[in-house]
């Protein structure tokens, strides 16, 4: 247990020099061809000084050339769709270590509306760099003209996983009435096959997810769908004061989810009556695969807008059996729906079971669902703290991570309403639903402390936050997040912890030449400690794709134990302290441990 004193102190410091112990793999010694010199490192890259120097996170996309606005298409018609996006993925899609970034576009939206492509969905290049000098150089360069990337319509979100096994991560992109699959060449650029594959989706989707469902060795694709949607059929809603405002989704029908069976051979097969899917649904907005009863075999849990959320339990025989009201997930306390939205899913009390976040609607609060093991639930809302700090705010984005490396999983949540907010629009204010960020900090003793005043200058911009992804983007071992903003900039914030405690970086990767082993669970033996647990995940958060590797704070141990590998095919797999390094990024296939 952590004297709220001693969290408060580590939520404003920023000590010791950026430059951790061990630097991390996948870093160029010189800069890459043709970018030039990049942006010299701004405050997140200095050294820290003492207590309360640096903010925790620095927004760094304008220096580091990471540049984009989201444009949602508002014509002051209010339709529902323009305040739902967007969604961002961190993807290394050319494997050389870094992550690269892409964002997803809106564009012009109304029933005659075409796709802008010079305004469209961008994918960045990460060309960072260490110097002589031993400093980092952020740097992104936007290469979609490259890639070949062309969205068909109206964006909403992002998905990632190597559907075909060639080593290279492929993008789903979902949206209003489409949706696509990108296959990923290897050589920079990318293929539509949507038809081909079998993968189209007529509806609005919003958030989706890769994960082998049925542990074949191939990644099946989820589908997330929110409510059926036309510009014909589209209502006009008012405020309790008679106001204009955005519909709710009680206007609408909700419309249930996919799931798509990859058969291997690069076609899927649409199996959601099958596999029984469509037992239960509602507006899904979020969606997590996770072995959430501990199995072996991924489930699903999908949170929905002011509806019960569902908590899908595999059954192991290519079906799933809906329980999240008898686990206790799928409602408030007093039995109220919520309105949900970005959720995540890990162990944040260190008792090896993955636990569920998830952000509401104002006035809600987020929900914090504590695993008890055997398909039930605790809410934990209330008793953790997050529930009263976060009523007065719309959370969509969220995750867990380690942000400052003291092996307690913290929380972050970007915020943004949709109902207008009466003062904003008084003031002017084009899209009057505009909010500040949220960092919690974890206590380790179940309970969260709020430091989003020491988080940064950032945390305390009003925006209307909409996805965000989190990985390491500049190897340092501390987690940063790309946050897209519903009509308005893209922001990167760069955590400026890196290197104030040990840490464990892996990438799993299972099958040849080698895919991210999405859904894989990691015991981290510590000496003399408890076993820390992490996931390997690319899905959560709202509408976005996280970085798939593994990262865990260590706090002040210099070495592991050793890992044990649970890999989505069931295996399991202890390799031992000298197989991994800390302070560094290390590459663990599938097939070569100690098979448990």
């Amino acid at each position: 247990m952590r004297p709220l004193a001693r969290a408060l102190l580590l939520a404003g410091a920023a000590l010791a020099s950026v430059g951790a112990p061990g630097l991390a793999e996948g870093l160029a010694a010189a800069p890459p061809s043709g970018t030039g010199a990049a942006s010299p490192p701004g405050s997140a890259g200095a050294p820290g000084g003492k207590a309360g120097d640096k903010p925790i996170f620095t927004d760094r996309a304008a220096e580091a050339g990471l540049v984009f606005t989201h444009r949602n298409g508002m014509s002051g018609k209010l339709y529902m769709p323009e305040e739902m996006g967007s969604g961002v993925a961190l993807v290394d899609y050319d494997n050389d270590g870094k992550m690269d970034v892409f964002l997803v576009q809106g564009g012009p939206l109304g029933p005659d509306a075409k796709p802008d492509p010079a305004h469209g969905s961008r994918l960045f290049h990460n060309d960072s760099w260490i110097g002589p000098d031993g400093k980092r150089h952020l740097h992104f360069t936007d290469v979609t003209e490259k890639s070949g990337i062309r969205p068909a319509g109206y964006g909403m979100g992002v998905a990632v996983g190597d559907y075909d096994n060639d080593g290279f991560p492929d993008l789903y992109l979902t949206g209003l009435g489409w949706a696509q699959l990108w296959h990923n060449n290897g050589d920079g650029t990318f293929t539509d096959v949507t038809a081909r594959s079998g993968t189209a989706n007529p509806h609005w989707g919003v958030s989706a997810t890769f994960f082998d469902y049925d542990r074949d060795g191939w990644l099946d694709l989820y589908v997330g769908n929110y409510l059926e949607f036309s510009f014909a059929s589209a209502r006009s809603c008012r405020t309790a004061a008679g106001e204009p405002d955005y519909c709710g989704p009680v206007t609408a029908d909700a419309v249930p989810g996919r799931l798509f069976h990859n058969r291997g051979d690069g076609t899927f097969e649409d199996v959601t009556a099958r596999a029984g899917l469509l037992a239960a649904y509602g507006p899904g907005l979020g969606v997590v695969a996770d072995d959430l009863d501990g199995d072996g075999w991924p489930d699903l849990y999908v949170a929905n807008d002011r509806s019960g959320n569902q908590l899908w339990i595999n059954q192991r025989d290519g079906t799933f059996k809906e329980v999240a009201l008898l686990a206790g997930c799928a409602l408030s306390p007093d039995g109220k729906t919520q309105a949900s939205m970005g959720i995540d899913a890990g162990d944040y009390d260190g008792d090896g079971r993955d636990d569920l976040v998830m952000d509401n609607m104002d006035g809600d609060g987020d929900a914090l669902y504590r695993n008890l093991g055997g398909q039930l639930f605790d809410d934990a809302s209330l008793a953790s703290g997050l529930r009263q700090a976060s009523l007065p705010f719309t959370g969509f984005g969220a995750a867990w991570l380690d942000y400052d490396g003291d092996s307690w999983l913290d929380l972050l949540v970007v915020n943004g309403a949709v109902a207008i907010i009466e003062a904003q629009r008084r003031a002017g204010e084009p899209l009057p639903l505009k909010q500040t960020k949220q960092l919690f900090h974890n206590l380790g003793n179940g309970k969260f402390a709020d430091v989003s005043a020491a988080a940064g200058p950032a945390f305390a911009v009003p925006e209307v936050s909409r996805g965000a992804a989190f990985g390491d983007l500049d190897n340092d071992g501390a987690p940063d997040v790309v946050v897209a903003n519903n009509d308005g900039p893209a922001r990167l914030l760069m955590n400026n912890l890196g290197g104030i405690h040990h840490w464990l970086g892996l990438r799993l990767l299972t099958g040849k030449p080698g895919r991210d082993a999405l859904g894989a669970r990691v015991e981290i033996l510590r000496p003399g400690q408890k076993s820390l647990w992490r996931r390997a995940r690319a899905d959560g958060s709202y509408a976005s794709a996280n970085d798939p590797r593994v990262l865990a704070g260590l706090a002040d141990s210099a070495a592991v134990a050793g890992v044990v590998v649970h890999w989505p095919s069931g295996r399991i797999e202890a390799f031992a302290a000298g197989a991994v390094k800390v302070d560094a990024y290390t590459t663990l296939r599938e097939g070569t441990g100690k098979t448990q």
